[in-house]
């Protein structure tokens, strides 16, 4: 009961009007909502701040959750010679996934139609590390687990991007205890800079 209503209680909504601006991509400044497990009842809890690094933080609760993620729409989405993302950061060691989607609100609802698109984005604890994302290597999901689909990811009809630590990867499998935790425990990833690529994306250092 507990869980319900502490669904029915998440403010979605205000997460978004409490948006915090961070980090340009393409000249648009990104304005970055939290969406953790509370839309599902879960207690897991986004600490994110903005102090020239995009700071993703705080704790997973895996009794009845298991994931935090923020979110920034793209406005008016990529160009259409963009091939992938290359990101700056510094992580904590586990696997984090990073998001793209048209930004259907209705992630985790029966009506939603479209795939977001993952990957895993596995970090060392307290390195720099930078990654170049190829749309193409891709992972379409829905409802928490990829799917087969033929749709195609175009990059000018991506709306939303984010960042999340989950308990499952982009391929649906567990996350390992290794790289994302058990019980309650804090989390932490620096996003530092966020850039479009175009061209050939397997000469860039690969998602992996």
């Amino acid at each position: 009961m507990g869980q319900i209503l502490r669904a029915m209680a998440y403010d979605r909504a205000a997460n978004e009007r409490n948006a915090i601006q961070g980090l340009k991509l393409l000249d648009k400044s990104l304005k970055w909502h939290r969406l953790d497990d509370g839309v599902m009842g879960g207690q897991s809890e986004t600490l994110h701040s903005f102090d020239g690094v995009l700071n993703f933080s705080g704790h997973i609760n895996c009794n009845g959750g298991g994931f935090t993620s923020i979110r920034s729409a793209i406005p008016g989405g990529l160009s259409s010679d963009a091939t992938g993302v290359r990101v700056t950061y510094v992580g904590d060691g586990k696997t984090y996934k990073v998001l793209f989607s048209d930004g259907n609100k209705s992630a985790f609802g029966p009506s939603r139609r479209s795939p977001s698109w993952q990957t895993d984005l596995p970090t060392k604890e307290g390195i720099e590390e930078t990654t170049t994302i190829s749309f193409e290597s891709l992972t379409p999901s829905l409802q928490g687990g990829p799917v087969d689909t033929d749709a195609k990811l175009d990059p000018t009809q991506i709306q939303e991007m984010g960042f999340m630590l989950s308990l499952k990867l982009s391929s649906g499998k567990p996350n390992p205890v290794e790289t994302y935790g058990s019980g309650i425990f804090p989390f932490s990833l620096k996003i530092k800079n966020i850039e479009p690529v175009s061209g050939d994306c397997s000469a860039e250092t690969p998602a992996t």
